[in-house]
């Protein structure tokens, strides 16, 4: 599993993740570590979330397509004034919408590179604010089980409808993100301080169409179940409106419709969920499920989010999220299950290595001509993450 998590990570020559994933899941089948009934059942199971990632990743390269980021780049630079602070509240508060109705990929590879170009275009110091796009793409994930696939891949097994587990996840998501602030205020004081700047502003027109749209979406999310609509129709549902209309007036072609909702990132965790059941049949199933709790007592509940934090970190936050719910079985406490999704999301905003999200952050900095230093990132996170992570796990076990 390592080499196919370095693989993914370091993507030599860009070669996509799948190239490594498959093979591997290949050879654990054929070496015996795990049987094709359990390895079918395990890819059986996150089928329907591999369908929903797919949707919504096309949803956000559409909406994209139509002007929705670009148009929110410049909301964000005619409100903020020139003001570094107030820019670094709206990048907050676009970051976290952004992040959980559309993803944390659509923050990382759509929303950064704007945020770039509109500090860049105010003369500020973009630091602060790319900064906050890599956090809570991973911080602010944690709201809707749309928001991250950790989520997903839990959802089925919390037993919870969609508004249920939004309604315990809210007021954690918000204590985290007020945290995020104020951290991301201290540690860039000094940018902060910078003198307003008054550069000239074009204002764009509102992508009406794709901004009803997302907000149908949002609404369908919350309501379909109700009717037993699952969120994979209806963000199916969304990606097939804003594709046809797309087709109609030639911004798209074809085959984009197919790459843009990345086949092989789906291939690539559908093969890294039967390495993962052969890891965890041999070498860190039995312990974790020592280690776990069961019940949903506050300090059951920071020994879970602790524990999947320490596992993301290790692991990355994918495989270690498929280990964790392996080793809680087929029926844990929503409690338990919500604190160890509170740790693989906030837990990965402490290393480079936690979240894959992160590392494609990093990617899409670097195609900008930006080097986001390392050792900076690390002190952040060790500002951020434990914070973040127990106020969280308080606040939720307060909800419970």
């Amino acid at each position: 599993m390592g080499g196919t998590l370095w693989f993914a990570m370091v993507r030599p020559r860009g070669l996509p993740e799948a190239v490594v994933a498959v093979p591997a899941a290949g050879l654990v089948l054929a070496l015996g570590l795990t049987s094709p009934a359990e390895a079918g059942r395990r890819v059986t199971e996150i089928l329907p979330t591999m369908g929903f990632l797919a949707a919504i990743l096309l949803v956000g390269h559409l909406a994209a397509a139509e002007g929705v980021f670009s148009w929110l780049g410049g909301e964000l630079a005619e409100i903020c004034h020139g003001r570094p602070r107030r820019l670094l509240v709206l990048t907050f508060a676009a970051a976290a919408g952004v992040t959980a109705v559309l993803s944390l990929d659509a923050t990382v590879v759509l929303l950064t590179p704007v945020v770039l170009a509109t500090s860049e275009r105010l003369r500020l110091a973009a630091r602060p604010h790319v900064y906050a796009c890599a956090h809570l793409a991973n911080s602010a994930s944690t709201l809707f089980p749309v928001s991250n696939l950790t989520n997903l891949l839990a959802f089925a097994a919390s037993g919870l409808s969609f508004a249920g587990f939004t309604a315990l996840m809210a007021l954690p998501w918000l204590v985290t993100i007020a945290i995020e602030f104020g951290a991301f205020a201290w540690f860039f004081r000094t940018e902060l301080r910078q003198p307003a700047t008054r550069p000239t502003t074009e204002h764009r027109q509102a992508p009406r169409f794709p901004l009803i749209v997302l907000t149908v979406m949002l609404a369908g999310f919350v309501t379909g179940q109700l009717v037993h609509v699952e969120p994979v129709w209806v963000a199916a549902l969304a990606a097939l409106v804003l594709a046809a209309r797309a087709l109609a007036r030639r911004e798209i072609r074809p085959w984009q419709v197919v790459t843009e909702a990345s086949p092989l990132l789906i291939l690539f965790v559908l093969a890294l969920a039967v390495v993962v059941e052969a890891v965890d049949e041999h070498v860190l199933g039995s312990l974790l499920r020592t280690i776990l709790p069961a019940t949903a007592g506050l300090p059951q509940l920071l020994l879970a989010a602790g524990v999947a934090a320490l596992l993301a970190n290790l692991v990355n936050n994918l495989p270690a999220t498929l280990i964790l719910l392996s080793a809680l079985g087929p029926h844990p406490a929503p409690g338990v299950l919500l604190a160890v999704l509170l740790g693989v999301n906030i837990g990965p905003n402490a290393t480079y290595l936690g979240s894959l999200a992160t590392l494609l952050w990093r990617r899409v900095l670097s195609r900008h001509d930006e080097r986001p230093d390392a050792a900076e990132f690390l002190r952040l996170g060790a500002l951020t993450t434990p914070l973040s992570l127990v106020a969280a796990t308080c606040t939720l076990w307060l909800v419970l």
